[in-house]
């Protein structure tokens, strides 16, 4: 989904390349129950609704403005499957039904908080974060450690066209990590076998 078709105002965006890999490494199946915890724009709720047809979206965030964009890009894109949460994570997580999936765009340094809300709601939970400081990505890495918990780090840095004058040059995007754990075995892991 095209990063210029999102309503956006001044509130942060997970970008379409990255958007795309973690939409991969969420794994989602038709019936999932997703939680975009700081959803900012809804970019990652409304695209990755499109996956669900009989599933649910759920959009956590605790800033005004992304809620009211968040609200006019699932008006526009027409996603009946996403629900707009007001609050902050893990504050506002305990109406909501449990995760199969979760994706986490922003936590407020609640990470760790967040992380063991989820898992005790739902101890097979498929994850992905994103992160674009090293401080963040490194709080990530030691929670799987203590945890014990087996995760994999994607590093992606895009880089986009401009034109200047007759000619196009590229501009590089911020490089995103993408941490991602958890979730249940393939439904095809045993035919491979």
């Amino acid at each position: 989904m095209r990063d210029e078709w999102m309503i956006r105002g001044k509130v942060p965006m997970t970008k379409s390349e990255v958007r795309a890999v973690s939409l991969s490494k969420l794994e989602l199946r038709p019936d999932s129950v997703l939680w975009d915890i700081g959803a900012g724009t809804g970019s990652v709720s409304v695209e990755a609704s499109f996956f669900l047809p009989d599933g649910q979206v759920y959009a956590v965030e605790k800033k005004p403005e992304a809620l009211e964009l968040i609200r006019k890009n699932v008006e526009k894109f027409r996603r009946e499957n996403v629900t707009a949460v007001a609050g902050e994570a893990p504050d506002v997580l305990s109406g909501l039904p449990d995760p199969t999936h979760v994706f986490l765009g922003g936590t407020s340094g609640r990470m760790r908080e967040i992380l063991d809300a989820l898992r005790r709601r739902n101890p097979a939970v498929r994850v992905v974060a994103n992160a674009i400081s090293l401080e963040s990505l490194g709080e990530l890495v030691s929670y799987l450690k203590e945890e014990n918990l087996d995760g994999e780090i994607v590093s992606i840095q895009a880089a986009r066209s401009r034109s200047v004058g007759g000619y196009h040059l590229m501009t590089g995007q911020n490089p995103v990590y993408i941490i991602s754990f958890g979730g249940e075995e393939s439904p095809w892991a045993e035919e491979s076998s």
